[in-house]
This record gives C-alpha cells, sequence and structure tokens, in this order.
C-alpha cells in the first residue's frame, strides 16, 4: 500500500494554526504572511493561499475588513478588480492554465471561509485537474512548494506594478 504524506494539514484539520484574530488583517501587519504576500496595492494586496486547490491559487484581499462589495469605496473597488486582473495576468504568464475560477463568497452560506473579510479568489484550472485523489480521496496533490509559487510569481507583480500592466 502507497502512503500520502502530507503532515502539514494536520494543523489545518485540528485548527491549531488558527489565528486569534482576522487571518488577513494579521497578513497586513504581521511577518508571518510575508512570504505568501506577492503584491500590495493602495487599498487590497495579493496573498497565496495557504492551503491551495491548485498551484498559483491567490486571493486579492481589502485591506479594510469589510464583509461585502457593497462596503467598498470606488476606490477600494478599482484596487480590487485591478489586482485581480493582474492575478489573472500574472498566473496565466506563469503557469498557462487552460481555465481560471475567479470567485467572491459572501456569508457562510456561500462557502466563504472567512466571512467578514472580503477577498477574491483566482485559481488556474486545466483539463482533469480533479482527478481520483481529490474525488475519491479528499486529497489535493500540488507538485510545487508555496515558495516556489511565490518565487515564479512575484517578479511579474513586480513588472505589472511598474508598467501598469
Amino acid at each position: 500500500m502507497d502512503r500520502l504524506w502530507s503532515p502539514w494539514r494536520l494543523a489545518y484539520l485540528t485548527g491549531a494554526n488558527k489565528a486569534s484574530g482576522c487571518i488577513f488583517c494579521d497578513a497586513l501587519t504581521g511577518p508571518d504572511a510575508e512570504p505568501l504576500v506577492l503584491h500590495r496595492g493602495k487599498t487590497s494586496f495579493v496573498i497565496l493561499n495557504l492551503y491551495p486547490y491548485n498551484n498559483g491559487h491567490l486571493m486579492i484581499v481589502t485591506n479594510r475588513h469589510v464583509a461585502a462589495l457593497a462596503a467598498l469605496s470606488a476606490d477600494e473597488l478599482s484596487d480590487l478588480i485591478t489586482l485581480t486582473q493582474w492575478a489573472e495576468i500574472a498566473v496565466t504568464e506563469a503557469y498557462r492554465p487552460q481555465g481560471v475560477n475567479v470567485g467572491i463568497n459572501l456569508g457562510h452560506p456561500a462557502g466563504a471561509g472567512v466571512v467578514d473579510h472580503l477577498h477574491v479568489h483566482l485559481v488556474p484550472r486545466w483539463v482533469g485537474d480533479t482527478n481520483f485523489m481529490s474525488v475519491v480521496g479528499e486529497v489535493r496533490v500540488l507538485p510545487e512548494e508555496l515558495e516556489q509559487t511565490a518565487r515564479r510569481l512575484k517578479p511579474i507583480f513586480e513588472r505589472l506594478a511598474s508598467t501598469g500592466r
């Protein structure tokens, strides 16, 4: 029998890594999240998902702790969508996915894991990326470590920030 080890997930499954406050607010000020932060915009930032669905799964997060799009100012909404566009460009350039899921889950019934801090998920997709491991085994197999994903994506965000595109 083969075994697939992923010891890092135990802390996630047992809640041992749960932050005392908001994980996104902590990411704004705490050094622990810095390796995962790909870019800081005017009113939002881009961060890798610590427990990704696929390699390149990232989130665009508002700096301000708000729960809904309706609570954003025009500047915040503009920055959020601009960084979402840049995230699509960066992931497409770095990974060449066949598709991309972009989504916002507002409220727990809609699937929000962090209910009260608005964030956009961007997940690169390929034909066949949901295989038996995910469907039957409830396990994800990710071929790239988060540090490598960050090294791949950060220079693209730096270029986009300097050129505006």
